[in-house]
């Protein structure tokens, strides 16, 4: 990582210990800063902290405002990264149970409701992506605070983390058209987890579906991937929306088939950037605003 990414990380635990103090017991890195190759022009820095109890409204308050200074900033020597903090308390992980449950949740994609002064903008606490931030966070083992991860957090059985992914990948179809990249990136990454039980980067699990697409496909994800690894653009133009779509289709039909799931009743609308959920406003609780971490 960049000096300024170790001085970012700084921050962001400081931040943490100064808001929530000795209640944390834990705070680690995980995300592409770990796996793989490491940060990407675009990557987030993730960061999952378990605490004793829950905060305080007035502790989200301060959490939000310091975050929001320390995220995407600009400085004198470049853009800072976005950041990407998850609370998390210790008694609703572990032990282990399904759904899990978050305490708070900051990300970029939310920065709006933050700046309206909505410091809980999640539908619901109840965050199933949490099988795989935590799965993540022990494999990778990168203590920022406190002791080894496995001291605090159980792991995942695998069920539950292939469950996880499965739950998420309607909500994650409807933001093909907001997050083009990003949504066929994650869907490969749930598909090669689905099918392998491992957990890769998203260069690394395009390179993996790719190997798998059909050839009428391969040239959209070959365009995701170049975009993630050069900083390329996360949106693309209508026009282009119909293939990106249609391979984000096929990878939710192959996830479907190795998970032995059947698809749901497909929607009437004809609109082939829509999901074919009949869900007409996001369930999901940690992504009101379209953006899937990085």
């Amino acid at each position: 990582m960049r000096p300024a990414d170790d001085e970012q990380l700084h921050r962001v635990v400081a931040v943490i210990e100064r808001v929530v103090g000795n209640e944390t017991l834990g705070a680690y890195l995980f995300g592409s800063a770990v796996l793989g190759k490491g940060l990407r022009p675009d990557s987030d820095l993730d960061v999952l902290a378990v605490l004793e109890r829950r905060t305080s409204r007035a502790e989200k308050v301060a959490l939000v405002d310091a975050l929001l200074a320390i995220s995407g900033r600009e400085t004198e020597t470049g853009t800072w990264r976005r950041v990407e903090l998850t609370l998390v308390v210790q008694s609703e992980v572990r032990p282990w149970r399904y759904p899990p449950s978050m305490d708070f949740q900051y990300g970029d994609w939310l920065r709006g409701s933050f700046e309206t002064g909505s410091v809980e903008p999640w539908l619901t606490r109840v965050n199933p992506d949490l099988a795989t931030l935590i799965t993540m966070v022990i494999f990778a083992n990168r203590p920022l605070l406190g002791p080894p991860p496995g001291d605090l957090l159980e792991s995942v059985p695998r069920a539950d983390l292939l469950r996880a992914g499965m739950d998420g990948i309607e909500t994650l179809r409807d933001d093909i058209a907001s997050d083009t990249r990003n949504v066929l990136l994650t869907l490969a990454r749930i598909w090669t987890t689905v099918v392998t039980a491992n957990i890769r980067s998203k260069d690394a699990a395009a390179d993996w579906a790719l190997d798998r697409l059909p050839g009428e496909y391969v040239p959209t994800l070959v365009r995701a991937r170049a975009a993630y690894l050069g900083g390329g653009q996360e949106t693309w133009p209508p026009t282009e929306l119909g293939d990106a779509a249609a391979c984000a289709d096929y990878m939710i039909s192959e996830i479907r088939h190795a998970h032995g799931k059947p698809a749901p009743p497909k929607s009437m609308s004809g609109d082939p950037t829509r999901s074919s959920s009949s869900r007409s406003s996001r369930s999901h609780p940690t992504r009101p605003s379209p953006r899937p971490p990085q």
